[in-house]
Protein backbone atom coordinates (compact mmCIF):
# COMPACT_ATOMS: atom_id res chain seq x y z
CA UNK A 1 0.00 0.00 0.00
CA UNK A 2 0.69 3.19 -0.78
CA UNK A 3 2.15 5.63 1.92
CA UNK A 4 -0.70 8.23 2.75
CA UNK A 5 0.81 12.09 3.45
CA UNK A 6 -0.52 15.15 4.13
CA UNK A 7 -1.18 16.82 0.96
CA UNK A 8 -2.50 13.34 0.14
CA UNK A 9 -5.29 14.44 2.99
CA UNK A 10 -5.35 17.85 1.79
CA UNK A 11 -6.11 16.63 -1.92
CA UNK A 12 -8.59 13.76 -0.90
CA UNK A 13 -10.81 17.27 1.17
CA UNK A 14 -10.31 19.39 -1.89
CA UNK A 15 -11.79 16.29 -3.98
CA UNK A 16 -14.90 15.88 -1.43
CA UNK A 17 -15.19 19.84 -1.59
CA UNK A 18 -15.92 19.77 -5.36
CA UNK A 19 -18.22 17.12 -4.78
CA UNK A 20 -20.22 18.18 -1.94
CA UNK A 21 -19.51 21.17 -0.35
CA UNK A 22 -22.65 22.15 1.90
CA UNK A 23 -20.88 20.94 5.03
CA UNK A 24 -17.71 22.92 4.00
CA UNK A 25 -19.79 25.75 3.67
CA UNK A 26 -21.84 25.78 6.58
CA UNK A 27 -18.76 25.76 8.28
CA UNK A 28 -17.53 28.80 7.16
CA UNK A 29 -20.97 30.79 6.66
CA UNK A 30 -22.05 30.42 10.25
CA UNK A 31 -20.57 32.06 13.72
CA UNK A 32 -21.22 29.19 15.81
CA UNK A 33 -20.02 31.17 18.33
CA UNK A 34 -23.78 32.80 18.38
CA UNK A 35 -24.62 29.85 20.55
CA UNK A 36 -22.14 29.29 22.82
CA UNK A 37 -23.52 31.31 25.92
CA UNK A 38 -26.86 29.49 25.40
CA UNK A 39 -25.42 25.91 24.80
CA UNK A 40 -23.41 26.65 28.17
CA UNK A 41 -26.75 26.52 30.68
CA UNK A 42 -26.52 23.19 29.54
CA UNK A 43 -23.25 22.23 31.54
CA UNK A 44 -24.47 24.67 34.41
CA UNK A 45 -27.38 22.10 35.01
CA UNK A 46 -25.04 19.19 35.11
CA UNK A 47 -22.09 20.15 36.11
CA UNK A 48 -22.22 19.08 40.23
CA UNK A 49 -18.13 18.59 40.39
CA UNK A 50 -14.73 18.60 38.36
CA UNK A 51 -14.27 15.54 39.05
CA UNK A 52 -14.41 12.42 35.94
CA UNK A 53 -13.83 12.72 32.52
CA UNK A 54 -14.27 16.19 31.35
CA UNK A 55 -17.68 17.08 29.54
CA UNK A 56 -17.88 16.99 25.44
CA UNK A 57 -17.98 20.77 23.98
CA UNK A 58 -21.50 22.20 23.85
CA UNK A 59 -20.69 23.24 20.50
CA UNK A 60 -19.29 20.19 19.01
CA UNK A 61 -22.49 17.94 20.23
CA UNK A 62 -24.49 20.78 19.13
CA UNK A 63 -23.07 20.23 15.75
CA UNK A 64 -23.55 16.89 16.24
CA UNK A 65 -27.32 17.41 16.41
CA UNK A 66 -27.64 19.58 13.63
CA UNK A 67 -26.18 17.11 11.35
CA UNK A 68 -28.34 14.46 12.92
CA UNK A 69 -31.11 17.14 11.00
CA UNK A 70 -29.97 17.33 8.10
CA UNK A 71 -29.25 13.80 7.54
CA UNK A 72 -32.43 12.49 9.24
CA UNK A 73 -29.95 10.04 11.34
CA UNK A 74 -30.63 8.35 15.06
CA UNK A 75 -28.24 8.70 17.54
CA UNK A 76 -26.47 5.68 17.01
CA UNK A 77 -26.35 5.93 13.05
CA UNK A 78 -24.76 9.56 13.75
CA UNK A 79 -21.99 8.02 15.87
CA UNK A 80 -21.24 5.75 13.57
CA UNK A 81 -20.92 7.95 10.67
CA UNK A 82 -18.76 10.53 12.40
CA UNK A 83 -16.37 7.51 13.30
CA UNK A 84 -16.92 6.54 9.32
CA UNK A 85 -17.26 10.30 7.37
CA UNK A 86 -14.16 12.00 6.55
CA UNK A 87 -16.58 15.09 6.46
CA UNK A 88 -18.10 14.78 9.70
CA UNK A 89 -15.05 14.92 11.50
CA UNK A 90 -14.05 17.78 9.73
CA UNK A 91 -17.49 19.33 10.41
CA UNK A 92 -17.01 19.03 14.07
CA UNK A 93 -13.52 19.84 14.07
CA UNK A 94 -12.03 16.98 15.06
CA UNK A 95 -9.58 13.70 14.00
CA UNK A 96 -10.39 10.34 14.42
CA UNK A 97 -8.08 9.92 17.16
CA UNK A 98 -9.94 12.29 19.30
CA UNK A 99 -12.92 11.05 21.74
CA UNK A 100 -16.13 10.70 19.78
CA UNK A 101 -19.32 11.06 21.94
CA UNK A 102 -21.03 7.69 21.54
CA UNK A 103 -25.00 7.25 20.70
CA UNK A 104 -26.17 7.79 24.64
CA UNK A 105 -23.81 10.85 25.19
CA UNK A 106 -25.62 12.37 21.89
CA UNK A 107 -29.54 11.83 23.41
CA UNK A 108 -28.49 12.28 26.93
CA UNK A 109 -27.18 16.43 25.02
CA UNK A 110 -30.48 16.48 22.93
CA UNK A 111 -32.51 15.73 25.84
CA UNK A 112 -31.02 18.63 27.87
CA UNK A 113 -31.96 21.32 25.48
CA UNK A 114 -35.23 19.89 24.87
CA UNK A 115 -36.00 20.10 28.58
CA UNK A 116 -34.41 23.09 28.90
CA UNK A 117 -36.68 24.83 26.51
CA UNK A 118 -33.81 26.39 23.84
CA UNK A 119 -35.12 25.34 20.79
CA UNK A 120 -36.48 28.62 20.03
CA UNK A 121 -33.95 30.49 21.66
CA UNK A 122 -31.52 28.76 19.59
CA UNK A 123 -33.50 29.35 16.09
CA UNK A 124 -34.22 33.36 17.32
CA UNK A 125 -30.56 33.43 17.74
CA UNK A 126 -29.54 32.14 14.92
CA UNK A 127 -32.22 34.72 12.52
CA UNK A 128 -30.82 37.78 15.13
CA UNK A 129 -27.90 36.91 13.12
CA UNK A 130 -28.76 36.79 9.97
CA UNK A 131 -30.57 40.17 10.57
CA UNK A 132 -27.83 41.52 11.16
CA UNK A 133 -26.03 40.31 8.75
CA UNK A 134 -29.08 41.96 6.75
CA UNK A 135 -29.45 39.03 4.59
CA UNK A 136 -33.24 38.55 6.70
CA UNK A 137 -34.61 41.15 4.47
CA UNK A 138 -37.72 42.90 4.91
CA UNK A 139 -40.92 41.73 2.52
CA UNK A 140 -44.11 40.28 2.39
CA UNK A 141 -44.74 36.80 4.91
CA UNK A 142 -46.91 34.04 4.85
CA UNK A 143 -48.55 31.70 7.37
CA UNK A 144 -49.95 28.14 7.38
CA UNK A 145 -49.36 25.03 9.04
CA UNK A 146 -48.20 21.30 8.19
CA UNK A 147 -48.64 17.98 10.47
CA UNK A 148 -45.24 16.41 11.93
CA UNK A 149 -47.03 12.81 12.55
CA UNK A 150 -45.72 10.80 15.27
CA UNK A 151 -45.78 6.72 15.19
CA UNK A 152 -49.54 5.92 15.58
CA UNK A 153 -51.19 4.68 18.86
CA UNK A 154 -54.47 2.58 19.25
CA UNK A 155 -56.61 3.50 21.95
CA UNK A 156 -59.95 2.58 22.56
CA UNK A 157 -62.92 5.34 21.77
CA UNK A 158 -63.29 5.73 26.15
CA UNK A 159 -59.19 5.72 26.39
CA UNK A 160 -58.87 8.91 23.62
CA UNK A 161 -61.88 10.77 25.42
CA UNK A 162 -59.77 10.49 28.56
CA UNK A 163 -56.30 11.68 26.81
CA UNK A 164 -58.09 15.10 25.09
CA UNK A 165 -59.09 15.98 28.37
CA UNK A 166 -55.58 15.41 29.95
CA UNK A 167 -55.88 12.50 31.71
CA UNK A 168 -54.52 9.37 31.75
CA UNK A 169 -56.30 6.03 31.32
CA UNK A 170 -55.83 3.06 33.60
CA UNK A 171 -55.09 1.01 30.64
CA UNK A 172 -51.64 3.01 29.77
CA UNK A 173 -50.49 3.70 33.30
CA UNK A 174 -51.10 -0.14 34.93
CA UNK A 175 -47.18 -1.16 33.23
CA UNK A 176 -44.26 2.04 33.69
CA UNK A 177 -43.34 0.87 30.15
CA UNK A 178 -46.93 1.19 28.39
CA UNK A 179 -46.93 4.42 29.95
CA UNK A 180 -43.30 5.60 29.35
CA UNK A 181 -44.08 4.55 25.66
CA UNK A 182 -47.68 6.49 25.28
CA UNK A 183 -47.51 9.94 23.74
CA UNK A 184 -50.46 11.95 25.88
CA UNK A 185 -49.80 15.04 24.31
CA UNK A 186 -50.62 14.10 20.66
CA UNK A 187 -53.80 13.99 18.94
CA UNK A 188 -55.71 12.56 16.03
CA UNK A 189 -56.66 14.77 13.07
CA UNK A 190 -58.00 14.47 9.38
CA UNK A 191 -57.83 16.08 6.75
CA UNK A 192 -58.28 15.56 2.81
CA UNK A 193 -59.71 11.83 3.57
CA UNK A 194 -56.17 11.36 5.43
CA UNK A 195 -55.95 10.61 9.02
CA UNK A 196 -53.11 12.11 10.88
CA UNK A 197 -51.40 11.45 14.50
CA UNK A 198 -49.04 13.69 15.58
CA UNK A 199 -48.19 17.48 16.07
CA UNK A 200 -48.61 20.34 13.71
CA UNK A 201 -46.05 22.86 12.92
CA UNK A 202 -47.01 26.44 12.31
CA UNK A 203 -44.64 28.65 10.38
CA UNK A 204 -44.21 32.19 9.27
CA UNK A 205 -42.07 32.55 6.55
CA UNK A 206 -40.88 35.34 4.30
CA UNK A 207 -42.29 35.07 0.97
CA UNK A 208 -39.13 36.44 -0.78
CA UNK A 209 -36.51 34.58 0.97
CA UNK A 210 -38.06 31.40 2.13
CA UNK A 211 -36.97 32.05 5.27
CA UNK A 212 -38.97 31.01 8.45
CA UNK A 213 -39.14 33.62 10.68
CA UNK A 214 -40.99 32.61 13.48
CA UNK A 215 -43.13 29.17 14.57
CA UNK A 216 -45.09 27.12 16.92
CA UNK A 217 -45.69 23.83 17.62
CA UNK A 218 -49.31 22.66 19.06
CA UNK A 219 -50.91 19.15 18.54
CA UNK A 220 -52.42 18.19 15.26
CA UNK A 221 -55.89 18.78 16.49
CA UNK A 222 -55.30 22.49 16.59
CA UNK A 223 -57.12 24.38 13.42
CA UNK A 224 -53.78 26.31 11.50
CA UNK A 225 -55.34 29.63 12.90
CA UNK A 226 -55.36 29.47 16.33
CA UNK A 227 -51.84 30.15 17.00
CA UNK A 228 -51.70 32.92 14.19
CA UNK A 229 -51.84 35.78 16.68
CA UNK A 230 -48.75 34.67 18.73
CA UNK A 231 -46.60 33.06 15.80
CA UNK A 232 -46.95 37.26 14.12
CA UNK A 233 -44.75 39.82 15.52
CA UNK A 234 -47.17 42.37 17.56
CA UNK A 235 -46.01 45.09 14.95
CA UNK A 236 -45.90 44.71 10.91
CA UNK A 237 -42.42 45.90 9.96
CA UNK A 238 -42.26 49.66 8.23
CA UNK A 239 -40.46 51.59 5.29
CA UNK A 240 -39.08 54.09 6.64
CA UNK A 241 -39.22 55.40 2.79
CA UNK A 242 -42.58 54.62 2.64
CA UNK A 243 -45.24 55.75 5.11
CA UNK A 244 -47.82 53.99 3.16
CA UNK A 245 -46.47 50.78 3.23
CA UNK A 246 -48.04 47.66 4.84
CA UNK A 247 -46.31 44.52 4.80
CA UNK A 248 -48.82 41.63 3.46
CA UNK A 249 -49.12 38.67 5.07
CA UNK A 250 -50.51 35.91 3.01
CA UNK A 251 -52.40 32.85 4.41
CA UNK A 252 -55.50 30.17 2.81
CA UNK A 253 -59.12 30.57 3.34
CA UNK A 254 -58.74 28.54 6.72
CA UNK A 255 -57.08 31.76 8.46
CA UNK A 256 -60.53 33.72 7.61
CA UNK A 257 -61.50 35.07 10.63
CA UNK A 258 -63.57 38.30 11.84
CA UNK A 259 -60.95 38.18 14.73
CA UNK A 260 -57.50 37.63 12.53
CA UNK A 261 -58.70 40.26 10.63
CA UNK A 262 -59.25 42.98 13.03
CA UNK A 263 -55.97 42.55 14.93
CA UNK A 264 -53.71 41.95 11.80
CA UNK A 265 -54.76 45.36 10.61
CA UNK A 266 -53.98 46.58 13.94
CA UNK A 267 -51.22 45.59 14.00
CA UNK A 268 -50.30 47.02 10.77
CA UNK A 269 -50.80 43.80 8.28
CA UNK A 270 -52.22 44.06 4.82
CA UNK A 271 -54.06 41.06 4.46
CA UNK A 272 -53.97 39.42 1.33
CA UNK A 273 -56.16 36.00 2.40
CA UNK A 274 -57.59 33.58 -0.40
CA UNK A 275 -61.16 34.27 -0.30
CA UNK A 276 -63.83 31.60 0.24
CA UNK A 277 -66.70 31.18 -1.46
CA UNK A 278 -70.11 29.60 -0.14
CA UNK A 279 -73.50 27.90 -1.71
CA UNK A 280 -75.59 30.84 -1.96
CA UNK A 281 -72.69 33.24 -2.62
CA UNK A 282 -69.99 32.35 -4.71
CA UNK A 283 -66.89 34.22 -5.46
CA UNK A 284 -67.30 36.37 -8.29
CA UNK A 285 -64.78 36.47 -11.23
CA UNK A 286 -62.62 39.23 -9.77
CA UNK A 287 -62.16 37.25 -6.37
CA UNK A 288 -61.26 33.92 -8.60
CA UNK A 289 -58.27 36.32 -10.03
CA UNK A 290 -57.05 37.70 -6.76
CA UNK A 291 -56.79 34.03 -5.91
CA UNK A 292 -55.10 32.87 -8.14
CA UNK A 293 -52.66 36.11 -8.06
CA UNK A 294 -52.34 35.63 -3.70
CA UNK A 295 -52.23 31.59 -4.22
CA UNK A 296 -48.81 32.00 -6.18
CA UNK A 297 -47.05 33.86 -3.67
CA UNK A 298 -48.51 31.78 -0.79
CA UNK A 299 -47.66 28.40 -2.36
CA UNK A 300 -44.28 29.55 -1.15
CA UNK A 301 -44.48 28.35 2.45
CA UNK A 302 -45.24 25.04 0.36
CA UNK A 303 -41.89 24.73 -0.68
CA UNK A 304 -40.63 25.12 2.88
CA UNK A 305 -42.12 21.83 4.35
CA UNK A 306 -41.69 20.08 1.11
CA UNK A 307 -38.17 20.88 1.81
CA UNK A 308 -38.09 19.66 5.40
CA UNK A 309 -40.24 16.70 4.78
CA UNK A 310 -38.18 15.29 1.90
CA UNK A 311 -34.49 16.31 3.18
CA UNK A 312 -34.53 16.26 6.82
CA UNK A 313 -37.37 13.42 6.69
CA UNK A 314 -40.15 14.88 8.68
CA UNK A 315 -42.80 12.77 7.85
CA UNK A 316 -42.21 10.70 10.91
CA UNK A 317 -40.88 12.30 14.44
CA UNK A 318 -39.71 9.47 16.40
CA UNK A 319 -40.39 11.24 20.04
CA UNK A 320 -42.74 11.09 22.88
CA UNK A 321 -44.41 14.24 24.71
CA UNK A 322 -45.11 17.79 23.36
CA UNK A 323 -41.99 18.94 24.82
CA UNK A 324 -39.75 16.59 22.75
CA UNK A 325 -41.62 17.61 19.80
CA UNK A 326 -41.20 20.57 20.14
CA UNK A 327 -37.44 20.57 20.32
CA UNK A 328 -37.19 18.40 17.19
CA UNK A 329 -39.09 20.45 15.18
CA UNK A 330 -37.66 23.84 16.18
CA UNK A 331 -34.33 22.58 15.28
CA UNK A 332 -35.66 21.17 12.44
CA UNK A 333 -36.67 24.68 11.22
CA UNK A 334 -32.97 26.19 12.36
CA UNK A 335 -31.40 23.65 10.46
CA UNK A 336 -33.67 24.36 7.18
CA UNK A 337 -33.00 27.92 7.73
CA UNK A 338 -29.46 26.93 7.70
CA UNK A 339 -29.67 24.95 5.02
CA UNK A 340 -31.36 27.99 2.98
CA UNK A 341 -28.62 30.83 3.78
CA UNK A 342 -26.47 28.25 2.17
CA UNK A 343 -28.82 27.83 -1.25
CA UNK A 344 -29.02 31.53 -1.18
CA UNK A 345 -25.50 32.49 -1.34
CA UNK A 346 -24.76 29.39 -3.70
CA UNK A 347 -27.32 30.90 -6.46
CA UNK A 348 -26.18 34.03 -5.75
CA UNK A 349 -22.55 33.76 -6.82
CA UNK A 350 -23.89 31.54 -9.33
CA UNK A 351 -25.21 34.92 -11.01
Amino acid sequence: MAQFSFFDMENQFEKLREINDFLFRLNEMINWDIFISLLDVVRSHERKSNAGRPPFDVLMMFKILILKNIYNLSDDQVEFQIRDRRTFLMFLGITSADRIPDSKTIWLFGEQLSQLGLAEKLFQRFNDELKRQGVLIKGGVAIDGTFVDVPKQHFTKDDYEQIKKGEKPASRTIKKSIESQTDFDARYAKKNNETHYGYKNHVVANVETKYIEGYEVTNAAVHDSVPTLEVLPDEAEKDENNKDYKQPIYADSAYQSEKIDTELKRRGFDLQIIEKGYCNNPLTEEQKANNKSKSKIRCRIEHIFGSQKMRMGNEILRTIGIVRAKFQIGMRNLVYNMSRLISINRKSKAK
